[in-house]
């Protein structure tokens, strides 16, 4: 595995190198101290990128935005001091798969990597919790400006959900939600990677959604609806 850090401050660099290499024996890391060293140092052949937003020679998420332009399959996570949900959600429109703050913790920052290594999208609490009553984000993409009304298809009550969905699976997307990937979820649960899948394929279609992003947004909704 091949894993590009990019980040100004040498300290983070290494704790974050450090947490990955939990990820798998031998991981090959690119690391970029600037916009310059990270546009000199991406390529096609990376399984993640795990980039700064504010580094020397950033202009906004310019760096970011080349990055998808010129590498495409290469998936991006954000890992920043921003913690505004605005930010977060223009990243997340751009393509990056995951946004993580700097002041969540290093467990969060892996299972979040796992998520995303996965092939799902980690979308963080704060973001969530900012989306206003009665808005959902749009089908397959988080913080677009398209919208679904509180009572649409990717919204359910409280009771609706405890009709269609068994406890465990329940407990299988109240995991998800945490941005744990499938592995994680059966060992946390006593169960199989496989039985977690058959449980997410029943869950996405009992909220009638079409992948994990779209199951977290619909679960926080269901959790703002019990406050």
């Amino acid at each position: 595995m091949k894993i590009l850090i990019a980040d100004d401050h040498r300290l983070v660099i290494e704790a974050v190198k450090a947490k990955l290499s939990e990820l798998e024996p031998a991981i090959e890391f690119v690391l970029a101290m600037s916009v310059d060293e990270l546009l000199a140092s991406a390529s096609d052949d990376l399984d993640l990128a795990v980039i700064d937003l504010n580094m020397p020679g950033a202009e906004g998420q310019a760096h970011i935005e080349e990055i998808r332009r010129r590498h495409p399959a290469v998936p991006v996570i954000v890992l920043s001091g921003y913690e505004d949900p605005n930010v977060m959600r223009s990243a997340l429109e751009v393509g990056v798969l995951g946004f993580i703050p700097k002041a969540y913790s290093p467990e969060v920052m892996i299972s979040a990597v796992r998520l995303v290594l996965a092939g799902g999208v980690y979308v963080p609490p704060l973001m969530l919790s900012a989306v206003p009553p009665g808005i959902v984000p749009g089908v397959g993409d988080v913080g677009s400006d398209a919208a679904t009304p509180r009572g649409a298809n990717n919204t359910h009550t409280l009771e609706h959900l405890r009709k269609v969905l068994t406890e465990r699976q329940v407990e299988v997307l109240q995991l998800l939600s945490q941005g744990k990937p499938n592995k994680l979820i059966g060992r946390s649960l006593g169960i199989s990677e496989g039985t977690v899948k058959i449980h997410l394929a029943a869950i996405f279609r009992a909220l009638n959604v079409r992948n994990r992003t779209e199951a977290v947004v619909a679960a926080q909704t269901l959790t703002e609806a019990q406050t």
